[in-house]
């Protein structure tokens, strides 16, 4: 799966000799720029069995580097340097120092999923794309990001009491993210819901918001879920880190 673009060489690894005559021929400038030669030291090969082992990256195996995640993909209509194929081909070789250094950017996945309809192996590459960021930050590369935040905030949610409610999750997730909920956009939004709702219907938000109402019932399904996700979340360490994962085990 050799990789040919000149856009994903390094510009570091890029050398050009101002002056240099070979063999008597004036070859210098931009005649003179050649590829440094490179030795892969860090090589994971489990890094695509790592990533499959993630919600996503179940069929990263199926990719045959044709390139249509990437002409399709939205993001990269506006940054071609978020490149889907590159990556998962990075993977697939287990050249991890040079698939970190994107770390910054694998995370803007948008999930529009045009790379997903494009495919004509079925990788699913933004689900791909999401194992990838998952990995990140399960390896300690990456911070947790604000999607990955957000799930979490709606998932402790539903865990603990059976519902969703808007103004929790909000407060729940600015907070975690350290963003102040005096916003000119919530602001703006409460009011527009203060001039159109009724009272009643305001007063129950907010008490709801305050007292987390619980479903029904629910303490059966809430053990059920917990142990669930806490099964999911051991898989998925002993994948990416076995020796760590073990021995928090013990």
């Amino acid at each position: 799966m050799p990789i040919h673009e000149q856009s994903l060489i390094r510009p570091e690894n890029l050398t050009t000799h101002e002056e240099k005559i070979i063999d008597g021929i004036d070859v210098s400038g931009h005649w003179s720029t050649f590829i440094e030669s490179r030795v892969v030291t860090d090589y994971n090969e489990q890094m695509e069995d790592e990533i499959a082992a993630l919600p996503g990256g179940e069929f990263i195996h199926r990719c045959w580097q044709c390139g249509s995640c990437t002409n399709s993909c939205t993001v990269n209509a506006v940054n071609p340097e978020f490149n889907p194929r590159f990556w998962i081909y990075l993977i697939r070789m287990g050249i991890e120092s040079e698939l970190i250094r994107d770390k910054d950017i694998i995370w803007q996945c948008v999930s529009c999923n045009k790379c997903t309809y494009a495919c004509p192996r079925d990788v699913y590459p933004e689900g791909v794309m999401k194992a990838t960021s998952h990995w990140l930050e399960l390896k300690g590369h990456t911070p947790q990001s604000p999607s990955a935040i957000f799930d979490e905030v709606c998932t402790d949610q539903i865990v603990d009491t059976g519902k969703i409610e808007d103004g929790r999750t909000l407060r729940r997730f600015m907070q975690k993210t350290g963003q102040s909920l005096l916003q000119d956009w919530i602001v703006a939004m409460i009011k527009q819901l203060v001039s159109h709702l009724p009272v009643s219907l305001l007063a129950k938000m907010g008490l709801s918001t305050l007292i987390a109402p619980r479903t029904s019932g629910w303490s059966g399904a809430r053990r059920a879920l917990k142990r669930y996700i806490e099964e999911q979340q051991t898989e998925q360490q002993m994948a990416v880190n076995p020796v760590v994962a073990g021995e928090e085990k013990h």
